[in-house]
Order: structure tokens, then sequence, then C-alpha cells
């Protein structure tokens, strides 16, 4: 399968640019399938965008039977050996686990950000405002990363092949978007903790920093920033092949990686995603969960309540549903990026080409990112979990189209 040897090709690649952001045009780049791809397109013309949903379909039941058919031949393969064969045979099994896994993300992630925005801009949530703007925010980011990374990219790479995405500048745009959605999302996540942690732990510093201007200001400043930060992006990108002055794919330039200024800026890109926010967010927590033990044994202590563990603390309840949304978002997230940093540091630490990575690597690097992505989609469901009053919400949301359907009928019918 060509396809899919490029793939891994673009995989084990990640290392050496941004690599949040470049997942799919580096494979795109392969000089002997890009001229093979774009006679094709020439005598066949440019395989449209909007192919049709059935044709998908089609496509992932395809490759749902090739799935089972290499899962029953694992064993044969393995007893055989020695050529290489099984090697193939597991980067293709987990080629065919990305096209399924990405079309279910997107299908999953794009309604469930859509009615998270809807129903928290609502404010009928019992959150404070502040709060529901960040997650307002989180949700906003996440269903950009869900179009961006995982409906241009993936899914265009693995459905979609040699379109207007794929011309230089169209792709070199799309990484830039994708990078700042991704950061947007990782750093809504930390304002957020950050937010909590002070109206939990810091009560005079609470009245002026928790508030709906302060909560604008912020989200507006890091998406500015991180919108800024993306675009030298655009500039270390060339045409992989040009075919009739028109350049097609994104290949990184040979200067980004010995230019001492490309160097550093590479660095940048990494310490702020998603090393930094990792470190912020674990001292976050922290150093919350140290204010409520301390706060909530003094208000036991204060209130007699050492041997009546029934009474209800308004106050204590309260932070107990504040405390319980934050550690399960900041919990999610740390846990869903907890593979991608640590293959990061094993591949700087170890300095292995991840183009020699053997099965178990590689599929563990493909783990990362696949779970990276996923982090986009947990927070509705976190919500729903989580808060009573969203679960409410959630369920008029979705009954409302049914009764006005119903309300139209009678009208009629009356």
């Amino acid at each position: 399968m060509e396809g899919d040897s490029d793939l891994e090709i673009m995989r084990t690649e990640t290392h050496l640019v941004p690599r949040t952001v470049i997942i799919v045009f580096e494979a795109k780049c392969d000089m002997e399938k890009s001229e093979e791809a774009i006679d094709n397109d020439q005598k066949e013309g440019m395989v449209p965008l909007t192919s049709s949903f059935t044709q998908i379909m089609k496509v992932l039941v395809a490759e749902s039977f090739n799935y089972a058919v290499l899962i029953s031949e694992y064993p044969r393969l393995s007893a055989a050996g020695g050529d290489g064969s099984i090697h193939t045979k597991m980067r293709d099994i987990f080629g065919i686990i990305d096209q399924i896994y990405y079309v279910i993300l997107a299908t999953i992630g794009v309604p469930v950000n859509l009615l998270a925005i809807v129903i928290l801009s609502r404010g009928k949530c019992g959150l404070c405002t502040c709060t529901t703007r960040y997650l307002v925010a989180m949700a906003t980011a996440d269903l950009l990363v869900i179009v961006t990374e995982v409906i241009f990219y993936q899914i265009n790479y693995y459905y979609f092949p040699r379109n207007l995405l794929d011309i230089t500048p169209v792709c070199s745009v799309t990484i830039v978007l994708t990078s700042a959605a991704t950061d947007c999302s990782v750093w809504f996540t930390v304002t957020f903790s950050m937010d909590r942690f002070v109206a939990i732990c810091c009560q005079k510093l609470k009245r002026k920093y928790c508030t709906k201007k302060t909560s604008a200001v912020i989200l507006s400043t890091t998406c500015f920033l991180f919108c800024v930060k993306s675009i030298p992006l655009y500039f270390i990108y060339e045409p992989g092949k040009i075919v009739d002055n028109v350049p097609w794919f994104c290949a990184v330039k040979p200067s980004y990686y010995t230019e001492p200024g490309w160097v550093m800026f590479d660095w940048l890109l990494i310490v702020l995603t998603p090393l930094l926010p990792f470190a912020l967010i674990l001292l976050l927590n922290s150093l919350t969960v140290r204010h409520i033990i301390v706060a909530s044994r003094v208000r036991k202590g204060l209130r007699g309540e050492i041997k009546s563990e029934n009474h209800c603390d308004p106050e204590m309840e309260s932070r107990r549903k504040s405390m319980i949304l934050l550690f399960t978002i900041s919990g999610s997230f740390i846990l869903l990026w907890l593979l991608y940093v640590i293959e990061f540091l094993y591949y700087n630490i170890t300095g292995i080409d991840p183009q020699d990575y053997s099965d178990s690597e590689y599929i563990f690097q493909q783990a990362g990112y696949m779970l990276q992505n996923l982090s986009c989609c947990t927070n509705t469901f976190i919500y729903g979990a989580t808060q009573s009053k969203f679960r409410e919400q959630v369920k008029s949301v979705v009954k409302y189209p049914v009764t006005s359907i119903i309300q139209l009928i009678n009208k009629h019918n009356g």
C-alpha cells in the first residue's frame, strides 16, 4: 500500500518541524508520489473536496474489512517474520485505524462542541459569567482544532487527496490556523485553571480578577498573541513540487533546521505548547488542592463538624462543585496529552530518528497524536457528567426541534 508507506514517512518526520501543526503535508511532498499523483490529476481532473458522504462510508467499510483481514493474518505473519512484511502490515493496520478514527472523531467533535457553545452561551447552566466565557472560548478553540487539524489535515489526506488544500499557499495558511487553534485550545485551559485558582485560593484578588471584563481581556489577549506567534510558520515552507507554475504541497525549508533564529523559534513552539501549559496546570491544581484541604480542615474546626459530618456547608459545597469541574477538565487535558509529551521527551533524550522507530514506538507515537486530538471532544461530556443544569439544557436543546415540529403540525391541522 503505497499511500500507507508514505504516511509512515510523514508521521516519523513530524518530530523535525513544529510537531503540533505538521501532520499531513510532509507526506504529500514525497517526490515519486507527487509526480504520479499530479500526472493523474492532469488526466482525470482534480479530486473535488465535496465528494459525497456515501463515498466516504464505502471507503470506511472497505478499510474496515481490510483491517479485519490484516488482524486475522497477524499470527501467520508473526510466525513467518524475517522479511519485514510484519513491520509493513502493522503500519498498514494502524493506517486503517487512523482513517476510521478521524472520521468518527470529526463526526462527534463538531456537533458536541457546537452544542457546548450554544448551551453555555445561553448562560443557564448555573455558572458565573467569567467561568462561562472561559468554557465557551475553550469549546470554540476545540471546534477550530477539529476543523483544521482533523478535517483539513487528516480526513483531507485520506479521502480527498490532491485538491485545493494541497496548493502551497493554502496549506501554509491552514498550518498557521491549526497552530493558532491548538495553542488557543491549550492555553484557554490554562487561563481557566488560573481563574479557578484565584477564585478558590485568592479571595482578595478574586474581586478584581474574576470579572467579565478581565476574562474578556485575558481571552482576547491570549488569542491575539498566539495568532501572531503562528504567523512565522507561513514562511518556513516551500513547494514540494511545481507543476505548470502551480506550487504543490508544503515542504519545510532546509534553513529551518540550521539558522539560529528558526532553531530558537522551534524551541519556543515546543515550550509554549505543551511543556509550559503542562507544568502550569499541574502547579495550579496542586496549589488549589492544598488550599482546599487546609481550608476544609479550618472550617470543620470552626463549625464543630468534626463529629457531625452530615452538616451541609454551602461554601464548601460550592467549592466542591467548582473543584470537580476544574479537575476533570484539567485532568482530562493532562491525561490525553501525556503520551504526546512522553514521546516528545523520549525522542529528544534518546536521539532516535523517528524513521527508525520500531512498531511499538511508532504505535506509541501515533496513539499520542490520536489522544491529543481526542482532547478536543471531551469537555462537553465532562460538562454533562459534572453539571446537572448543563444536562437539563442538553435535554431542552434536543427536545426543541421535536416539540417545534409537533406544534407546527398541530397548528397546521388545527
